[in-house]
């Protein structure tokens, strides 16, 4: 699994012009499911995700985690974080798991994230998602399951 984590202010995902979830503060976490990956790497990513330390404490260090600083999470699924561009100009998606694998091991992570008591939206695993994101720092991590 690969996630990509940025520290927002607000973030507000919508589909068809509806609105379907939305943050006033904490992560928006982009997570790609790779063919392989299984529980086991949901159970990792959720528990770096819920408890990476990105966010400032008192002295203005990154000491904190999104649960320590009152934050939420919207998780967005985002196969294309597979995409591979080694032979050419158009992405292959060949290393992305098939959509009902990784639909989910996409809902096990929200779930496991939800139990270290941190609130998760989520978006709409399949749909063409429009996002609207105010970055907070900024701050992005990519998180890895396996090397």
């Amino acid at each position: 699994m690969r996630a990509v984590v940025q520290r927002v202010r607000r973030t507000a995902l919508s589909v068809d012009g509806v609105l379907i979830s939305e943050i006033p503060s904490g992560l928006a976490v982009y997570l790609g499911v790779k063919a392989g990956d299984t529980e086991r790497d949901a159970s990792y990513i959720a528990k770096k995700i819920a408890q990476l330390r990105i966010f400032p404490d008192e002295q203005g260090k990154m000491n904190l985690s999104v649960k320590d600083a009152g934050g939420e999470i919207l998780l967005i699924s985002q196969f294309t974080l597979y995409g591979d561009c080694t032979h050419g100009n158009r992405p292959s998606f060949i290393t992305a798991e098939r959509p009902e694998k990784a639909d989910a091991l996409y809902m096990q992570t929200a779930d496991m994230i939800r139990s270290y008591g941190i609130p998760v939206k989520t978006g709409v695993f399949g749909a063409d998602m429009k996002i609207e994101q105010y970055n907070d720092g900024p701050v992005t991590i990519i998180l890895e399951s396996q090397a």
